[in-house]
């Protein structure tokens, strides 16, 4: 009793004083059987599988956070990648599938719902094409809708076509919701080595090779890590890594009961627990935080990559002792506007996006939900999404890119997004010109070592 006392007493004292929430439940549904080659007819059982299948999504999770205590900060959907299922159909634009996800995900209440989706990493079908010119619009005339793009794999190499394609899209996505300095790029990741069961947003899509529906969770918790590491000061960073496995392990625990409670009386799968340290802009919930009580005075600094290794490894083993289904990206994430450490070392220059570069060779995301200024060119656009894809590909590791050139403001002013997406400083980006290497198109090809089997 004194121990289960003690596990209680721990769990409340994470939730209360060290931020630990469940990030987001995601349900995962299947697309494929409602495919059409008339696209009135296919958005109407996409509506109608959505809804039907999630429509005690938002209840149940409030049911279980009453129950537990545990807060559950968003309820989402994945679909299978739209191009997949429109491409059947005659339509020549595919904006209205998006539309159909919009109003399914508002009709069931969820926060946000992704999947308006192409994986075109070896090369792009007509319908992928179709898709990722709709984007732009897609965006601009939706709510809750997310949108990615694979452009590269370690067995397929890196879609250079593809590449130069999505900086004009991300660029096109800016000019569209300028009004709110290029906001609808925020809801936009261009990805190397996607996976198909992550349940954060905006890059979640649900794989052909999923269950028909299931439900996944993502974690969140460096204020646990935090408070864990500062019970331990002055000790060598071997045991900082079996401090932070301990507290992973924990964290974890709390993610598969929520999922598995989720999944029972939802009566679906349970998918995987996303071993991610999602941070906010909250003080208190910074993964920026946890590197610098390691040691840096200031994230950013020289050791900063390393201490980040330190912290992404040591998550994985502890969330691996603690759950078997783990998945997703499974990794510390380091965007600019959601983390409080992150946006302070931003503004003063602290950190910058050769160094964020860096610390992507280690991280489970790539340049993350950072602003650049509203002029950057579509080419250079291109260019910083090719360098996170060339990492992810040598690396056989995911790297995404969100950024947002924010229309009207330069270097030093502030995106102001709300919510979990914080705000951004305009970061600055190298001003020599890449145009002539992105113009050559084409593809890079896939590494030697990319060929495993």
């Amino acid at each position: 009793m004194i121990d289960t006392n003690a596990n209680i007493l721990e769990t409340i004292q994470m939730i209360e004083e060290d931020k630990l929430d469940i990030r987001t439940v995601t349900m995962g549904i299947s697309l494929l059987d409602c495919i059409d080659s008339d696209g009135e007819a296919a958005r109407r059982r996409i509506y109608d599988k959505i809804t039907t299948r999630a429509a005690e999504l938002v209840s149940v999770c409030r049911g279980i956070e009453a129950e537990l205590g545990i807060p559950i900060i968003n309820r989402r959907i994945a679909v299978t990648p739209i191009a997949l299922i429109a491409g059947a159909s005659s339509d020549e634009d595919y904006v209205e599938y998006a539309k159909i996800l919009d109003a399914a995900a508002q009709a069931v209440g969820v926060d946000f719902i992704g999947g308006f989706s192409a994986l075109v990493d070896k090369g792009a079908t007509p319908a992928d094409e179709r898709l990722i010119a709709s984007i732009p619009r897609a965006l601009a005339e939706t709510d809750v809708v997310c949108s990615s793009v694979n452009i590269a794999s370690s067995r397929g190499g890196i879609n250079m076509t593809a590449v130069k394609r999505m900086g004009e899209v991300v660029r096109e996505t800016a000019e569209l919701t300028a009004d709110a300095h290029g906001f609808g790029c925020a809801k936009l990741v261009v990805f190397a080595n996607a996976v198909s069961d992550n349940p954060f947003m905006a890059g979640a899509f649900h794989g052909v090779q999923e269950a028909d529906c299931v439900v996944s969770v993502g974690v969140s918790g460096p204020g646990v890590v935090k408070r864990a590491l500062e019970k331990v000061p002055g000790v060598p960073l071997d045991a900082c890594a079996e401090t932070i496995k301990k507290a992973a392990f924990k964290i974890t625990r709390v993610g598969q009961l929520v999922g598995t409670l989720a999944a029972e009386r939802l009566g679906v799968e349970f998918g995987i627990v996303d071993l991610s340290l999602a941070p906010t802009a909250e003080v208190g919930d910074s993964v920026a935080r946890v590197l610098e009580e390691l040691g840096l005075e200031t994230v950013g600094t020289h050791g900063t990559t390393a201490a980040l290794a330190l912290l992404n490894d040591a998550m994985k083993k502890g969330g691996l002792m603690a759950c078997s289904r783990v998945g997703g990206l499974s990794g510390s994430f380091i965007p600019i506007s959601e983390d409080i450490g992150m946006i302070e070392a931003a503004a003063a220059g602290a950190i910058t996006l050769d160094k964020l570069e860096a610390m992507t060779a280690i991280c489970s995301v790539g340049l993350d939900m950072v602003a650049v200024p509203g002029e950057t060119s579509a080419a250079t656009l291109s260019a910083m999404i090719a360098d996170e894809a060339a990492i992810g590909v040598m690396n056989h590791k995911t790297t995404a890119v969100r950024l947002i050139p924010a229309i009207g403001l330069g270097v030093g002013e502030v995106v102001e997004f709300g919510g979990l997406l914080g705000r951004a400083p305009v970061m600055p980006a190298h001003e020599a010109s890449s145009e002539v290497f992105v113009a050559r198109a084409g593809n890079i090809p896939s590494p030697v070592h990319g060929f495993r089997n």
